[in-house]
């Protein structure tokens, strides 16, 4: 029997509605809030990856302009995904949400096997997280309707890739919940 732990990747008020505001990443809100009530009702962990930039220094913000700067309201989670207290938070400073943050000690010790990978954006965050969690020997699970992108075309490829060489269980949120 898996062991799972849902990683909520970048649902930041800068990621959804500011500075790199996506319209696609509100469209999954509503399943990212019945996915993570879920997994608290049956004691599955709820991990917040969570960009948090230093401004004028981190690589990032000369591709992509400011976004995410600590301690900004940007970098703060939306209201409707808010962590609770049995939630955690692992800040990170690259695209993947393993480069050097706590998240490989933090899975080890909850005993997690299974990532629930959600957020933003599918192609990019996502796929970097996806790629450290496959390397670590972990199991990776995506619900189509709890990630997206800024274009259709890169939440699709997005999809495929982490399909094709990460073997993710690319499924619907229903399927996986049955699983609970």
């Amino acid at each position: 029997m898996s062991k799972y732990a849902v990683i909520v990747v970048d649902m930041l008020n800068d990621f959804v509605t500011g500075a790199l505001g996506c319209e696609r990443g509100r469209a999954i809100v509503p399943a990212l809030v019945e996915l993570t009530k879920a997994a608290r009702a049956h004691n599955i962990p709820v991990i917040y990856s969570n960009d948090s930039h230093l401004k004028g220094i981190d690589m990032e913000l000369e591709l992509w302009g400011d976004h995410a700067i600590r301690g900004t309201e940007g970098a703060e989670v939306i209201p409707e995904l808010m962590p609770e207290d049995c939630d955690f938070v692992v800040p990170k400073r690259r695209y993947s949400g393993f480069y050097q943050t706590d998240m490989q000690i933090l899975l080890s010790e909850l005993g997690v096997d299974t990532v629930v990978i959600t957020g933003l954006h599918a192609h990019m965050c996502c796929r970097h997280t996806s790629a450290d969690a496959y390397y670590l020997g972990y199991k990776i699970v995506v619900p189509r309707e709890t990630t997206n992108s800024f274009t259709e075309e890169d939440y699709l490829s997005g999809l495929k890739y982490l399909k094709d060489v990460y073997g993710a269980d690319v499924c619907d949120l229903k399927d996986l919940l049955a699983k609970f």
